[in-house]
């Protein structure tokens, strides 16, 4: 049996590696971009990315990770490109037909390896589709790439449990790459509710969760090639999505055992301690986080966007001290140096000086009417549309296109809120009183103020952050409360449409911690079903699914075949 791959040596003649020197090569300069150094780690893959799948594999996903930091359409055709000559350079070395060669159905080593680098090309295309425009089309068009990537590794998984294939010398390579595959399809189809899984004709796929994160867990404490890359996803899935698309609850604890090793191994790798810091963060470790992400920005200065996300978490840390100028001093640099959104991270500016006294100094001499006004003019137009988040700014910003404006009450407690952030503080009460002092302080304002066409809406996003202050202190009958409070003003609000059906999802999840299930469904199914075209519906969306989840989890009910 052949192992060669094909591609040429470090001395540039083109005496053929061995699948076996190709992998170690590639373990290697994936060492290397762990230890931040990025460009040796690109510049050892990059001669061999036209001859070796897995040199065209591993540079195309690095290029890959860059482009899903910067956000910018440069780096993400780049990215899109090199995926789409990578795939065609796994595509040489897979099985010309389906038909056996000998009589057998023995396949070889290398088509095998071929096979799930080229599953994973389409899959991480996919990826980039979604990131390029969220515009139905292009998430179409994604939904097939994954669907045939998806058929590929469901395949090779029968393949493997049967044990009908040789296992080679690279075995583990073979069998961390099905299980990185496998499992994200897995996890992600999970998260994502029916009816966009309809429409990426996934109908009657739905995602096993448990099974998911199972081979993923497998994948990242293997050491093989892909076991990297089933740990970045499970720490981004525990510290992350289980924030931002599910019911809050990170799995701190699975993300420190998964963490540990690595910080071991790459003390000062960057990506390890933005993660190292996030935990922290989770935890409410507010001041142990700060140092973190302050770290991972000196570890490393070869890749900027690495510090972007430092300060995008920073910023947030900042806020839920209340430390609005320092908080304000992360958006602005945000909104010099990063390309992600620039009308979010102005807003994010122009909200943080809101929260100031009129007689405080403002750092910049900069005005926050002038900022909001600004907001719209910076709206992306390239990349498809622009993200949800950036919408939900540039609508909220509008309020100060009056000549004389009626202040928002608490634009940067909203935004935390959008974010999860009341999550983030629930393990901290100090940081939830001064949450609540904020909030208070807000509705007297507004008791104060005469009425205009603001004013019940604006009451109501009060009344939905007080409620979630109150049910982090433990006061769940007062937290109720204030989101009956929400619901009996709905008929006279105007603006701000996406309150209700938020904050019945939170009072449905108040209900669940407190045993009432057939509640809770009732309210998570009104949500669903009875509210439409509001700002960020999408993210909400993700939440009743993961709300609804749960319920079926404590349950025991298993409504989600293994595919």
């Amino acid at each position: 049996m052949s192992h060669g791959e094909g591609a040429t040596n470090a001395a540039g003649n083109s005496s053929p590696m061995s699948l076996r020197e190709c992998l170690a090569e590639c373990m290697e300069a994936l060492d290397l971009f762990l230890n931040n150094h990025f460009s040796e780690s690109l510049q050892r893959l990059q001669p061999r990315a036209g001859e070796s799948m897995y040199h065209a594999l591993i540079y195309a996903t690095l290029l890959e990770m860059q482009a899903m930091m910067t956000f910018q359409p440069d780096d993400i055709s780049n990215a899109g490109n090199t995926m789409k000559s990578a795939q065609e350079v796994c595509h040489r070395f897979r099985r010309k037909s389906q038909s056996s060669k000998s009589g057998d159905n023995a396949v070889d080593e290398v088509e095998l390896h071929a096979e799930v680098c080229y599953a994973e090309c389409q899959l991480q295309r996919a990826a980039l589709t979604f990131l390029q425009d969220e515009n139905m089309v292009s998430f179409i068009k994604g939904g097939i790439k994954v669907r045939n990537s998806y058929l590929i590794y469901k395949e090779l998984h029968s393949l493997i449990k049967a044990q009908s294939c040789h296992r080679g010398p690279s075995h583990e390579h073979l069998e961390g790459g099905i299980s990185f595959g496998i499992g994200a399809f897995n996890l992600a189809l999970s998260l994502f509710p029916p009816r966009i899984l309809k429409l990426l004709e996934f109908a009657g796929f739905s995602g096993d969760k448990e099974f998911g994160l199972s081979l993923l867990r497998k994948g990242a404490t293997g050491m093989n090639l892909r076991s990297m890359l089933c740990a970045l996803l499970l720490l981004c899935y525990y510290t992350f999505l289980t924030f931002i698309l599910g019911t809050g609850e990170g799995e701190v604890e699975e993300a420190e055992t998964l963490l540990k090793p690595f910080r071991l191994r790459y003390p000062r790798g960057a990506v390890f301690l933005f993660f190292a810091g996030r935990i922290e963060a989770i935890k409410g470790n507010i001041d142990e986080a700060v140092a973190l992400f302050e770290d991972g920005c000196r570890a490393q200065h070869a890749w900027k966007q690495f510090h972007h996300m430092c300060y995008w978490e920073l910023m947030w840390c900042f806020t839920y001290k209340r430390a609005w100028k320092m908080a304000y001093f992360y958006a602005d640099l945000l909104s010099n140096e990063s390309r992600w959104s620039k009308a979010m991270y102005v807003y994010m500016k122009a909200a943080y000086l809101s929260m100031l006294s009129h007689d405080e100094c403002r750092p910049f001499g900069e005005n926050e009417v002038e900022l909001f006004r600004k907001v719209p003019t910076f709206k992306q137009k390239i990349a498809g549309k622009s993200p949800p988040t950036e919408k939900f700014a540039i609508r909220k910003a509008r309020r100060y296109k009056a000549n004389c404006p009626v202040k928002l009450p608490i634009p940067v407690l909203e935004m935390m809120y959008m974010w999860n952030g009341f999550s983030m503080i629930s393990k901290r009460p100090e940081l939830t009183d001064g949450m609540m002092e904020t909030l208070d302080e807000a509705e007297r304002t507004l008791m104060d103020a005469p009425v205009n066409e603001f004013s019940v809406d604006d009451r109501c996003v009060i009344l939905l952050l007080k409620g979630l202050c109150l049910k982090n202190q433990g006061r769940a009958e007062a937290a109720e409360d204030c989101f009956q409070k929400v619901f009996s003003m709905e008929k006279k609000m105007r603006f701000d449409h996406y309150v209700v059906p938020n904050t019945l999802v939170e009072l449905s999840l108040l209900y669940i911690d407190q045993g009432r299930r057939d509640e809770a469904i009732k309210l998570l199914t009104k949500a669903k079903y009875n509210y439409k075209e509001y700002s960020m519906e999408s993210r909400t969306h993700f939440r009743i699914h993961a709300a609804l989840a749960k319920l079926k989890a404590d349950q025991g009910e298993d409504n989600n075949p293994r595919p």
